[in-house]
């Protein structure tokens, strides 16, 4: 029985896609694997019975990766699960940044006690006046799952698109509207857009990546959309921004004592992937990530360990976390070889540090095997499957 711990409330539909090998609750101990959204586990203990750690969505931040991986932990996300839910929201806010939408609203519900609501409206509406998005230029930074269908999306509303992506993958230039123009110049998204959506991961490089410098290349007016993390912007020269018409609008899903209440800035409560279909669609794939690993050794969608797949094709599989060091795989067959262990299929893959071995066997090796493989020097655990 593997025991599997929620962090967070995960969903249903998800959780029944779990097998009957599972115990699944807030309150497991000792278990075998995490499934978690938000929670932030940095300060946690975790326990030495953890193998595997899947977050029902996207973003890692709230996870230790590297701490994770020192302790031959996997740990999956679920990207493009949440997409279509966060490119629906990226529709709605090029629309509330234009069109004043919100603000029209809490005007038109302060005239509940007036006398001639109606030609109280008529005089008042066109302080809401705004742009129509048709014909303008959008300005898309990272072309991944959301990235492309927000792109697409906005391109059938008419829009002229733009997309920047140094890492384009196969699977999203394959996807991606024949219509859009790909640059893989940051620069010409800023000098040519009069919307930006940004759709990329918090890292070293992109942290802050729309700043006093970036904006001084903006077109006057510009509108600018963050869906994806509230550090990609700074928040001092956004505002600076706004206050000196450079910006009309900032659309963040990620407010705090800085942005909330700003003139200008639309703060939406990180409703990003709040739909129940989103939900539903993370925690199926979490799962099925979890149940592949903990079952057959595979990974897939791992942010800390390449991915890696074999087939079921001997009796016995050996599953290696180790450090990507030399010598590591040459010295795992040496000793198989001299327990007369033979090695049905096998595949090794790095990542950055640390790497996956998986080696089908004709026969399970016994404890004596697996404590001499546990002593060469990298291996950080073994399990055998």
């Amino acid at each position: 029985m593997f025991k599997i711990l929620t962090l967070n409330k995960i969903s249903k539909i998800g959780i029944e896609t779990l097998s009957s090998k599972y115990s699944v609750s807030d309150n497991e101990e000792n278990p075998d694997g995490i499934l978690l959204r938000s929670y932030k586990m940095h300060d946690m203990e975790l326990p030495s019975s953890l193998k595997a750690v899947a977050r029902c969505g996207a973003g890692v931040n709230n996870i230790p990766l590297e701490k994770c991986a020192e302790k031959g932990i996997v740990v999956f996300n679920t990207p493009g699960a949440n997409a279509n839910a966060v490119k629906e929201l990226v529709l709605t806010a090029l629309l509330i940044s234009s069109r004043k939408i919100i603000d029209s609203c809490i005007w038109a519900k302060s005239l509940a006690s007036t006398q001639g609501v109606a030609a109280a409206v008529e005089k008042g509406k066109s302080q809401f006046a705004g742009p129509e998005i048709s014909g303008k230029t959008l300005g898309v930074i990272g072309l991944g799952a959301i990235g492309v269908l927000a792109a697409n999306a906005a391109a059938s509303l008419g829009m002229k698109v733009i997309g920047y992506d140094p890492y384009l993958s196969v699977n999203s230039a394959l996807s991606i509207n024949s219509e859009i123009k790909y640059t893989t110049d940051l620069d010409e998204i800023f000098k040519n857009s009069d919307y930006i959506t940004i759709h990329v991961p918090l890292t070293n490089d992109t942290k802050e990546m729309i700043c006093k410098e970036s904006l001084s290349k903006t077109k006057k007016g510009v509108r600018i959309i963050n869906l994806a993390r509230g550090e990609l912007v700074n928040n001092t020269d956004i505002k600076a921004a706004l206050a000196d018409g450079s910006v009309s609008c900032y659309v963040t899903d990620f407010p705090n004592e800085e942005v909330v209440g700003c003139e200008g800035i639309i703060t939406l409560p990180h409703l990003g992937a709040s739909t129940p279909e989103a939900e539903d669609n993370c925690a199926v794939m979490a799962c099925a990530e979890m149940m592949d690993y903990l079952e057959n050794g595979n990974i897939t969608n791992s942010v800390n360990y390449p991915d890696c797949s074999l087939p079921n094709t001997g009796k016995t599989k050996i599953c290696i976390n180790h450090k990507n060091m030399p010598n590591i795989v040459g010295s795992v067959t040496s000793i198989l070889g001299e327990n007369n262990i033979n090695i049905d299929n096998m595949l090794n893959k790095s990542k950055k540090d640390f790497a996956y071995t998986l080696i089908s066997v004709d026969s399970k090796p016994d404890e004596s095997i697996c404590s001499k493989l546990k002593e060469i020097d990298g291996i950080i655990n073994i399990r055998i499957i």
